[in-house]
Formats: C-alpha cells, structure tokens, sequence
C-alpha cells in the first residue's frame, strides 16, 4: 500500500486481519498463547509476550507510515526508548540534545549512566559542537526535534550526515510530530521512536510505544531485545492505537490549526516574555521547519513576564487548558517543566536548557481555535 496517500494508509493498513467474519475493524486477540498445528508448525503466533495479531496489525501500520521496514510496539514511550538504547552496550558513548524530554535526560543521565554508558548532552542546533563531540567511543546520535519543551529544532540531514560519515547509529524521537508532519527516514534517520501514547493514538487512554527501524540488523536486534525483555504491548493498547491513529491527518491540521492561532495571540501579549512556536517567523529555525517538516506541530511554551507567580496564576486560571502532563490528545494541556515534564533534570540542567521558572508548555488540542485564544487571553489579561 506504499502508493497510497498518507491519510487512507492510516485507516487501510493492518485492518484487514478477519477472514472469518470480514469486519471492518481488527479484532482484538486477548489470548495470552495459541495452540500448535503440531510439533514444527503453528499460525504464525505462539505466545503474545512474543508477538500477537493485534499489536502486529499495529506495528505494519507504523511501518507503513513512516517508512521503513519494521516495528515493534513497546509498553510505555520509555521503554520504547530502553528498547533502542540496547542496540548500544556499556562503554559507548551517545551525543543527544541539551535540551531533550526530562524522562529521556533521566535514563541518559542517570540509569544508564551508572550502567556504564557515556552521553554527552549538546545544543545539537549546531551541528558542528555534535561533531566536536565524538569520540572514539562514540557510537551513536540520539535526535529530538522539536526539543521538548523549548521547539528547538536538529537540522536532520546535516547530523545524520555526521553520524554516516563516522558510522554512527542514528536515532530520531519523532513524538512532537507524528510521521504526518515529519518522516525522518527521509533524511537519512537509522532508527525512529515514539510516544504512542501521545499524537498516534490522540485520545488521552492509553500509553504504548514504538521502534521503527530501516536496517534488518536493527529490526533483528529490537524484535530480540523486546521479546527478551517482555516491552511489547498488551493487544488491548494495540488497538487503542491502531484506532486513534486512523484520524491522525484530520487531528493533526486541527490541532497545528489550533497553536498557529494562540501562538500569534501570545506573541502579541505584553504578559508573554516569548514565545517557543516554530511556525512563528521570528522563530530561529523558522526556515528549517519549512523544509524538514509538513507542518509546524501544535506543541508551544512560552515565558510569562514577571515571575512564578504570574506562572501559577496562568497556570491554574485556564479553563479549556487542563493543567496535566503529557500531550497530543483532542484536549488542550498546560502544564509546567520546572516542577512536572522535566523536574527529573538537575536545575542546572533546567537552565542549561533554557528552561526557567516562568516557562509554561501547551498542548494545543482540537477545540475550536477562537474558544482556545480567548482562555488563554483572558488569564494573561489579569496577569497584567
């Protein structure tokens, strides 16, 4: 189905798996194991841990949209970024982002560092102090663009030609975008991770990962560590996210709709310090935006003027925005990294980053564009 639009791959790929009853949707296969034909043969499944129908129904439909040649569909987004760190061993070292997610700082910086693993932690905007930093033990290069939670943005082809020319493994977390706005297979990505949970299933109910790979070497090893160490997803989460992700083009125009809408409201606001939209045109990597990815996204932050008060009065004044961690569901979020999404960073990481005490990041959901820029102006009006 490659020649098909990206929207109907959405809905048509890994659906039709019932031949004995021809439903539209894909079944459900709750079964922990399923029996042999005999000793040497067997359907094609023989214990779920090790694979099962549903979460193999999802895993083609990853595939599919972003291109590459298999998936493996994990527990949690962490464990699907456990999963990719094991096709590294203790001893190497990863160049990833000053600026990543704070669950994935935490993992670098603290589990697996005392695992045996080096990282070094770069403002990989420029793409020469990702070079400065390798090393002889340097074997791979962990990507995020956007960053999270400031928008800043990797110039993929430019780093995975670094990582080509050293033999490096690259590795891309493509969560903030989803495959519809950005598909780093296309410039020349190794490896690619996501949050389920998060644009893929879109609805706030579930929480799942991937591992998308282009190489068999590392499908081989990924199918290996994820049945070893029992990651994959239950059936059940499969199809939640085989589910949300058929309307996956549809949610995404809403959503970046959406935070094009209050993105220009907030950077016009005499409360708002800054603005981290990467659709604005005074944002930095406003150009590169335009020609590595389709769309600008519906992730913003932004500073408030003044100080944490005028954070928390923002904060808990929202109607329409709920104050919660995570992102990508129908509904608008808010929420605060200092003390939230990326308190498991040290402070002085926090600061490195960018990230300070009057940084609030949005989640800008489906909810008509005018309702949302109203909330949010009348909550910085008072700040005022």
């Amino acid at each position: 189905m490659s020649e098909l639009n990206f929207e109907t791959r959405c809905v048509h790929v890994g659906v039709d798996k019932d031949s004995a009853y021809n439903s539209c949707i894909t079944p459900i296969y709750p079964s922990s194991t399923f029996y042999w034909d005999d000793l040497k043969t067997h359907r094609g499944f023989d214990y779920t841990r090790s694979g099962n129908p549903t979460r193999k129904a999802l895993e083609e439909n990853l595939t599919a949209l972003e291109g590459g040649i298999d998936c493996r569909a994990t527990s949690t987004g962490m464990s699907a970024i456990a999963t990719a760190m094991y096709l590294f061993k203790p001893g190497d070292h990863i160049i990833t982002g000053h600026d990543i997610y704070g669950g994935t700082y935490r993992l670098f910086a603290d589990l697996l560092t005392s695992q045996g693993y080096k990282f070094s932690f770069v403002d990989m905007g420029n793409p020469e102090l990702v070079r400065a930093a390798i090393t002889p033990q340097t074997k791979g290069i962990w990507i995020e663009t956007p960053s999270n939670p400031l928008l800043n943005l990797v110039d993929i082809a430019a780093i995975t030609a670094i990582a080509q020319e050293h033999q490096l493994i690259s590795l891309a977390d493509n969560t903030f975008l989803s495959p519809y706005l950005q598909r780093p297979f296309e410039f020349g990505v190794d490896v690619i991770v996501h949050s389920t949970t998060k644009y893929l299933n879109g609805h706030s109910d579930v929480v799942g990962g991937a591992v998308i790979t282009r190489h068999q070497e590392h499908a081989d090893r990924i199918s290996y560590v994820v049945n070893a160490l029992g990651l994959g997803c239950s059936p059940f989460d499969a199809w939640l996210v085989l589910r949300g992700v058929k309307t996956l083009g549809p949610r995404m125009e809403a959503h970046q709709k959406g935070a094009m809408a209050l993105a220009r409201m907030l950077d016009a606001h005499p409360a708002v310090e800054r603005v981290y939209y990467p659709g604005l045109e005074t944002h930095p990597d406003h150009e590169l935006a335009k020609r590595q990815q389709r769309g600008f996204g519906a992730m913003l932050s932004f500073d408030v003027q003044g100080s944490r008060e005028q954070a928390e009065q923002v904060l808990t004044g929202l109607k329409l925005f709920q104050l919660a961690e995570s992102l990508g569901g129908v509904e608008s979020l808010v929420e605060y990294p200092e003390t939230m999404s990326h308190a498991s960073m040290t402070l002085e990481a926090r600061r490195n980053a960018g990230i300070s005490e009057r940084t609030i990041r949005v989640s800008v959901g489906i909810e008509h564009p005018d309702d949302l820029v109203a909330d949010m102006k009348r909550v910085l009006d008072a700040c005022r």
